[in-house]
């Protein structure tokens, strides 16, 4: 079968008997759209290919590790969506709540064959494992998250993104390649699957016995549709100085389409090649964001088994961090008063209040935010722990790989060694001053205090 999706993203987690079945089966986990989405193309051909219906499965699993409120809030936003975009090209959206490996074995055992898309953090990795070893059908996964599939762009763990980005750009323009999602030549409307698929979101939340602790962003409504409106404005309006304005914390510089990527409501492709076509000076800063940056975090997670703990930093930096752990530390400060933002900074609590309030903090400032967590905690086994705690539960992208790579570059990941200085050792420091010298940061701390 000649397929649309380039073979490289497509690979076989288990073979079983060829057999008929009631439908082929699209596990949708990671890839929350139907625009650009390679495992719902892929599926749809083999669906065709086989004169068989389609199904597509999503299992939401209430106690997802340190998922709360805000984030099934913005997922089910853009589920709903999912729901109708399925319905109109004839396609069965089965919304269960319940573990999805066990939704999809329980689904599996009428169907032909499973797509399934591809995560890359533990928890996805288990539900792949278990599934494959059980599931009595083939099971096929299709890569469509990044631009250039994981294995692809490197085989190993990569040191930085010098070392990564001379590998990943060589293969960028021959996945920039669009797919079209046609409709599937036999609907799958009339079978009769139980499914949650069609409620609003406000009525599957009421359903869920999840954390409510951390309420839903005012300011981020989720969904390919939303996403796509805050593209084409970042085009239009701030693409041509992405180079100069994404770091300003008072400026409005960002794409703002990290929380959309998390979630898989919009593709990287996408955003790539719209960037491309509009042109302009900033397009190479927003590429390298996208592409180099963002798939480096994925090369992190999917090499580095301890991703989500201090022993994932590079030996350089946990020897010199450990040289330094007796320093003196001029102010010390509770995870509790981290959270509620009641340090002596005013510009690193604006940074902490911005995300308790919106999901989403200033990039530049993330940085900053990390690196005096890091100046400021007992030992930097403490600040590693606490940084992942608040950036996990308040942001909306928390849980990805952006997030942990992030978290460990203000560590010394992906970085090389500094001048030596108290606390940090050799690892890269920062302060006020210079976010003073470099920015306008009162229109930072008024823009945070407008955020309700």
């Amino acid at each position: 079968m000649i397929s649309l999706v380039e073979p490289e993203r497509v690979r076989v987690l288990s073979t079983a008997p060829v057999r008929t079945g009631d439908y082929v089966l699209y596990w949708m986990q990671s890839s929350h759209r139907t625009e650009q989405n390679p495992a719902l193309v892929y599926a749809i051909e083999r669906a065709d290919h086989a004169n068989l219906p389609l199904v597509v499965y999503f299992g939401l699993w209430q106690t997802y590790p340190e998922a709360n409120l805000r984030h099934f809030q913005f997922m089910l936003e853009g589920l709903v969506e999912v729901t109708h975009s399925l319905e109109s090209l004839g396609i069965r959206f089965v919304l269960r709540i319940e573990p999805p490996d066990e939704g999809v074995l329980s689904l599996a055992k009428n169907a032909a064959l499973v797509i399934a898309d591809r995560g890359y953090l533990r928890q996805q990795q288990v539900w792949y494992h278990d599934v494959a070893g059980r599931c009595t059908c083939s099971l096929v996964q299709v890569e469509g998250n990044v631009v250039v599939p994981v294995e692809v762009a490197s085989q190993k763990e990569e040191y930085s993104a010098a070392t990564f980005r001379r590998k990943v750009t060589y293969h960028v323009d021959r996945f920039l390649h669009h797919v079209e999602t046609d409709r599937p030549e036999r609907s799958s409307l009339t079978l009769d699957i139980p499914t949650l698929a069609g409620e609003t979101p406000g009525a599957q939340l009421s359903q869920l016995q999840i954390d409510r602790s951390v309420p839903a962003s005012g300011t981020c409504k989720g969904g390919t549709t939303e996403a796509n409106r805050r593209f084409l404005q970042f085009l239009d309006k701030r693409l041509g100085g992405y180079g100069d304005n994404r770091n300003d914390p008072g400026g409005e510089g960002s794409s703002d389409m990290s929380p959309y990527l998390h979630f898989g409501q919009v593709s990287p492709v996408t955003l790539a090649t719209l960037a491309q076509e509009h042109g302009g000076g900033g397009t190479p800063a927003f590429l390298e964001q996208l592409i180099v940056r963002r798939e480096l975090a994925v090369n992190f997670v999917r090499y580095n088994d301890h991703y989500d703990s201090y022993s994932s930093l590079p030996a350089w930096a946990q020897k010199t961090l450990g040289l330094h752990r007796d320093d003196h530390r001029e102010y010390l400060y509770q995870q509790s008063e981290l959270e509620q933002a009641k340090t002596h900074d005013p510009y690193w609590n604006a940074a902490q209040q911005e995300m308790v309030k919106t999901g989403n903090m200033q990039g530049y400032m993330r940085m900053y935010w990390g690196k005096k967590v890091l100046e400021w905690s007992r030992t930097p086994e403490e600040a590693y722990s606490t940084a992942l705690y608040l950036n996990n539960k308040y942001e909306i992208d928390g849980r990805d790989p952006n997030g942990y790579a992030g978290v460990a570059w203000c560590f010394g990941k992906h970085d090389r060694p500094w001048g030596e200085r108290p606390v940090f050792g050799m690892v890269r420091y920062m302060n006020a001053q210079g976010l003073r010298r470099k920015f306008d940061m009162d229109r930072y701390l008024e823009r945070v205090r407008q955020v309700h």
